[in-house]
């Protein structure tokens, strides 16, 4: 494929003209010796990506003359409705191209990252090797072609999400995910979001040298953002060398970075009942507002969607048991409590939506009662309440003054962005 780099020119986003011609010159070299070809985008939760597009142009560019499997990276979510696939990728490709990711049966070990190498990248406070797993199909030699499509976003894990992340995790076994997670975890999250060079995103370049050099892999990079919900696509880049990506994290973090001046006392943050059915989700909320949060502020969670805590039965379980109760709580715990050692992602995760204490956290919902949500950790307000005191519609993102003349931070998706406090940002 040929490398492309394609960036707007007047901050309004790429053109779908100007799109389609990029991809379609990107295939101008390889397409008449293509037979197969796997694509792999995101999945629901990355709704925003405009990765949805670009693989229903690949798949349109792609389908006369070869075969098209198309396998959202999932890592650990629930797979993608029939409704979802229509509304994320247009409705155009047939239900029986989509493959999904089991990331507990579907897995093959190709690697491990050294203990050794792990120690040195963590600082000492990880030095168990990382066996690295991915979709038996990624492998599959009678592939001629394998696109990694996604949006390069601040993240709570790998510190910029997208490249071989969506590899390595989107299609992904669990000593991976699971590592990976709690690796971040340690080192913590402020340490790591909105940079390109972290622990996690070590493991993943070390995994990228060493076993993965001869596959036919492309990655498709976006940068976006979506005020008022339109999605606006700012960058497109198409390369496999870790320039590219390194451009498209310069880029998101000029387009998806908020720096604030002053912490924010009250935010309020409103999660897409279609995007976010769950806290495993939802919390983006947290990881992309505590960087921003005043000590002993309060943090709105909007949920009218949200009916579980995890994304499947076990580790929705796990949050019940065990609830967010901070970062030393689950340390602690891991050490012998055999269900939440034997799940580190959930362990991850369970520390990614505590703020530690530092501010309070509300959430606010229709489907999970007082009893549930307090049950882990956090406060409740019925969702009706909560839109009655806070009216989204009327609300504007950023600093706005209810009628009452209270002042919250408003903040329609949590999931474009990360919120900071610039005497936070190091």
């Amino acid at each position: 494929m040929d490398n492309i780099i394609l960036k707007d020119k007047n901050n309004e986003g790429i053109s779908e003209k100007e799109l389609r011609a990029a991809l379609e010159k990107s295939l101008s070299q390889c397409k008449k010796d293509l037979r197969k070809v796997l694509l792999i985008p995101p999945d629901f939760t990355r709704m925003h990506s405009g990765a949805g597009k670009i693989t229903a142009i690949y798949y349109d560019l792609l389908k006369d003359g070869c075969r098209v499997d198309i396998m959202p990276a999932l890592g650990t979510h629930e797979p993608m409705k029939p409704s979802e696939i229509d509304e994320f990728f247009g409705g155009g490709i047939p239900k029986e191209n989509f493959i999904v990711h089991n990331w507990r049966t579907d897995v093959v070990k190709i690697g491990q990252v050294p203990g050794s190498y792990v120690k040195e990248i963590s600082e000492g406070l990880i030095s168990d090797p990382i066996d690295v797993e991915v979709n038996k199909r990624i492998v599959d030699k009678s592939y001629d072609l394998i696109i990694s499509i996604g949006q390069v976003v601040p993240h709570e894990v790998v510190g910029m999400a997208n490249q071989s992340k969506n590899v390595f995790v989107g299609c992904g076994g669990s000593q991976m995910i699971n590592s990976s997670h709690m690796l971040g975890a340690f080192y913590g999250m402020e340490r790591i979001m909105g940079k390109d060079r972290t622990p996690v995103r070590a493991v993943f370049d070390y995994a990228s040298e060493h076993f993965i050099q001869d596959m036919p892999l492309q990655y498709i990079l976006t940068v976006t953002d979506a005020p008022q919900g339109i999605i606006r696509t700012h960058g497109l880049f198409i390369g496999r060398e870790r320039r590219y990506f390194e451009e498209a994290v310069a880029l998101a973090q000029q387009k998806n970075m908020i720096l604030l001046d002053k912490p924010i006392q009250k935010a309020v943050v409103y999660l897409d009942e279609q995007e976010f059915k769950s806290t495993w989700l939802g919390n983006k909320a947290i990881y992309r507002t505590r960087m921003a949060m005043a000590d002993d502020g309060e943090l709105i969670v909007l949920a009218p969607g949200v009916e579980k805590f995890g994304e499947d039965e076990a580790v929705d379980g796990l949050i019940r048991k065990y609830g967010y109760k901070g970062r030393d709580y689950v340390l602690e715990t891991v050490k012998s409590a055999q269900d939440l050692g034997e799940n580190l992602s959930a362990a991850a995760h369970l520390i990614h939506g505590s703020s530690d204490g530092r501010f309070r956290i509300t959430y606010c919902t229709r489907h999970l009662s007082r009893d549930e949500v307090e049950g882990v950790g956090y406060g409740y307000m019925p969702y009706a309440e909560a839109v009655a005191k806070y009216p989204i519609d009327t609300l504007q993102p950023g600093p706005n003054r209810l009628q009452d003349g209270e002042e919250v931070y408003y903040i329609p998706n949590p999931a474009l962005g990360l919120w900071v406090e610039k005497g936070k940002l190091n």
